[in-house]
């Protein structure tokens, strides 16, 4: 069931190579997604009941906390590549796109599924390093598929700061190996959790230091975030939803691995005082630049730093709710944040601008679409009955409870700050009349039924997970044990 989870967008991306087959590779493209969402939840029904399981000679591994992320990249996958027709429809109308765009634009995004369903189900750490930065490569072309100036200079800017990142991760594994090496083991992440004890705390401190900097560069953490708003608000809407949604999550899984690594050898507080650091100083970034942002897809991007603050924060809290909470937080927030990014592509493409001082009375002009974006922005902002709600409440619940009051009480203030940024700017956006007075263009902003389906559906899912987990219970609690949840 591993080696199926990776073979699906793999083979998928394949199919898009064929020329005979381009013209409906893209909804094929859907029907793979959901293919693999149900391997993903075959495979965590597995892990749950069984325990882990190994394939390819013991390359790959799942356990809870892999299978939990599976279900995170395919459930975001599913809307993303339903919408993903109807987007380049309107491109290929608009003359933007064109077939071979399309086909292209697909076989990268089924690269990058691909790559980071591997990078999930390393069982090596060097092997997880490669995973990441195989994405790298990939979502540069995608981060600059419109080929504009300013899509190619957030295309650059995203290499140059991501490798520099993940340089430092790979500077941070060698380290750790060199260590491992002296105490007998070698890159295994079961491994190195088992014999985390025996590593020389030295190396394993700055092993430690680079491999959560760089990692946490790719999951768009300060100090290394400034690629972020840049890339999310140029690529083509449906890869800044799997960017944000889960590109951010993928990376931030290889930061818990290593935090277990980190917790064992050299005892909770080292990670836990650099993670608070990083949450800290994300929250801060997001909270200030918010305030007067004047790009809509901007926006959204800095509240994906915003979120992967608090995921940083409930990972330096550790322990079992405080985990459970950054997963359920993960997976909430992906779900809104595709439904965010894909909506704003449908006003983009209906408006003809990024600038949120350029779209009013959306609410009139398109009242599906300002539904759905409303509705994400209250789960973004934390509202209940959303998932985020409940995650959110979680997090400052263990943060109080685990010895950083002080911390939990600035966090909150400075989501508070970001709620009202999101909510005065999005509130400008879908009520009142367009600007430019009675001349001003009016022409609705129409959404495929494919894309409505792509939208409500993820809202709906976030609003039932904020009250009810259901079958995700028993893999909630044994990812949480999987991430240090346990300790």
């Amino acid at each position: 069931m591993a080696i199926l989870v990776l073979a699906v967008p793999a083979v998928t991306a394949l199919g898009f190579l064929v020329p005979a087959w381009r013209r409906g590779m893209l909804w094929a493209a859907a029907a793979s997604a959901l293919v693999s969402l149900a391997a993903a939840i075959a495979l965590a029904t597995t892990v749950v009941r069984t325990g882990p399981v190994s394939a390819l000679g013991g390359l790959l591994r799942a356990d809870a906390l892999s299978a939990f992320l599976l279900v995170v990249i395919s459930a975001v996958a599913v809307p993303a590549t339903l919408a993903t027709p109807g987007h380049f429809a309107a491109e290929t109308a608009a003359g933007r796109a064109t077939e071979r765009t399309a086909a292209r634009h697909g076989l990268l995004v089924h690269l990058f599924l691909a790559a980071m369903t591997l990078a999930v189900l390393a069982a090596n750490l060097g092997l997880l390093w490669v995973s990441i930065e195989a994405t790298t490569v990939v979502t540069a072309f995608l981060v600059g598929q419109s080929r504009t100036r300013t899509a190619v200079e957030a295309a650059w800017k995203y290499v140059v700061i991501c490798s520099a990142g993940l340089a430092l991760a790979l500077l941070g594994t060698l380290l750790l190996g060199y260590a491992s090496g002296h105490a007998g083991g070698g890159l295994d992440l079961a491994g190195l959790a088992a014999g985390a004890s025996g590593l020389d705390s030295g190396v394993t401190r700055i092993a430690v230091t680079l491999l959560v900097l760089g990692f946490g560069a790719k999951a768009g953490l300060a100090p290394l975030h400034a690629w972020l708003p840049d890339a999310h608000s140029q690529a083509p809407a449906p890869v800044s939803a799997l960017m944000s949604g889960v590109l951010l999550a993928v990376a931030f899984y290889a930061v818990l691995r290593v935090k277990v690594v980190s917790d064992a050898a050299l005892g909770a507080g080292f990670a836990r005082g650099l993670l608070t650091v990083m949450a800290l100083a994300s929250l801060l970034v997001a909270a200030t630049l918010l305030l007067a942002q004047r790009d809509y897809k901007r926006m959204l991007a800095y509240s994906s730093i915003e979120h992967l603050g608090l995921v940083s924060f409930g990972a330096a809290v550790g322990g079992p709710v405080a985990t459970a909470a950054v997963l359920v937080h993960v997976l909430g927030h992906g779900l809104v944040k595709a439904v965010l990014f894909l909506g704003a592509g449908r006003v983009a493409q209906g408006t003809g601008t990024s600038r949120i001082d350029r779209v009013r009375g959306l609410a009139a002009r398109g009242p599906v679409l300002a539904g759905c974006l409303g509705a994400g922005v209250l789960a973004l902002a934390g509202m209940p009955p959303f998932s985020l709600f409940a995650s959110e409440l979680g997090l400052a619940r263990a943060g109080f409870a685990g010895g950083l009051g002080w911390a939990t009480a600035i966090v909150l203030v400075l989501v508070l700050v970001v709620a009202a940024a999101l909510a005065g700017h999005t509130t400008r956006m879908l009520l009142g009349d367009p600007p430019g007075g009675p001349g001003a263009a009016r022409a609705p902003v129409t959404v495929p039924r494919a894309t409505r389906v792509a939208l409500a559906v993820p809202l709906v899912a976030g609003a039932v997970l904020g009250f009810w987990t259901g079958p995700l219970s028993s893999l909630l609690h044994a990812a949480a044990s999987a991430g240090g949840g346990a300790s």
